[in-house]
């Protein structure tokens, strides 16, 4: 049994939850939460770090992504694998540097931006880039929550709760469709301001929408299309697409405990999904998945 540990209780967390429980081959050993009250779970020890739970082979952080480098570095710096979501695409690769010094360090190992973008489709563009390598990928998402966009705005001074929601253009470009409730006395354009100044948004056309609240708003749906149209040795207008509607929250713990049954079989040293054998995040024996899949 893979004894896992989950990092937060927020919707990925709660999900994880879910997730590790379903899974045949996973033990759930703790929640660390700052917010939950032991005894909230029933059974499951609740505790506000990792340093109080005894046994544990890998961390599953449903931590928002800003805080995701300083935690794993200290929790695979202890020995221990992680797991996490990160998804901040300009700043991946030199979290993979970090992170990968530290498991190597630790002699622990770690998956990095587990999910859904990146993460299942971070794999599906690699494996359609193999198949035409010359040519051109586009990835629309939406519409759809977005979880990492949304919990940037929360941090934002003078937001009292945020939603953000993307909007496909096409050809890879998207709108964001912000709407926040601001703390009394917070000023609107200032806070717009900050929002599009954000490395989420920054590159993306965004509007921010103020409104009294988001429960009428909310959606955990999403979806992506993923479209590549490229060379396959010399022959042209070789034509891939896929495609995907998905609870967000859902999916991205399920890749997260899928790549946590992973990465406790590799060698020390960070991971993403373009690393990990899909065989690896499987459950059951090499010769049943090879009969059954390949």
């Amino acid at each position: 049994m893979i004894k896992a540990a989950v990092m937060g209780y927020g919707n990925i967390g709660k999900a994880a939850i879910e997730a590790i429980n379903e899974a045949p081959d996973f033990e759930l050993v703790g929640v660390i939460s700052r917010s939950l009250e032991k005894g909230a779970l029933g059974n499951i020890p609740i505790v506000r770090s990792v340093d109080e739970l005894s046994d544990v082979q890998v961390v599953i952080l449903c931590i928002p992504s800003r805080n995701v480098p300083d935690v794993a570095e200290e929790i695979l710096l202890k020995g221990i694998s992680t797991v996490d979501c990160f998804d901040i695409h300009s700043e991946i690769y030199a979290l993979f540097t970090r992170l990968d010094a530290a498991a190597k360090k630790g002699r622990s190992t770690c998956v990095i931006s587990t999910g859904f973008d990146p993460g299942i489709d971070s794999a599906i563009r690699a494996l359609l880039e193999a198949a035409a390598p010359k040519g051109i990928t586009y990835t629309n998402f939406g519409p759809g929550m977005s979880m990492g966009h949304s919990v940037a705005v929360r941090k934002i001074a003078g937001v009292k709760d945020a939603l953000s929601i993307t909007i496909p253009v096409g050809a890879g470009l998207h709108r964001r469709m912000v709407y926040v409730v601001l703390e009394d006395g917070a000023d609107f354009n200032t806070v717009s301001a900050q929002i599009k100044a954000d490395p989420y948004f920054v590159n993306d056309e965004t509007h921010v929408v103020q409104v009294a609240d988001l429960e009428s708003l909310i959606d955990r749906g999403h979806s992506v299309s993923i479209k590549r149209k490229g060379v396959s040795g010399t022959t042209h207008n070789q034509l891939f697409s896929f495609e995907m509607n998905i609870d967000n929250p859902a999916m991205t713990a399920q890749m997260m405990v899928s790549a946590a049954r992973a990465v406790i079989k590799q060698a020390p040293g960070a991971y993403t999904m373009l690393h990990l054998p899909p065989i690896d995040m499987l459950y059951g024996s090499q010769e049943e998945l090879i009969r059954r899949l390949v």
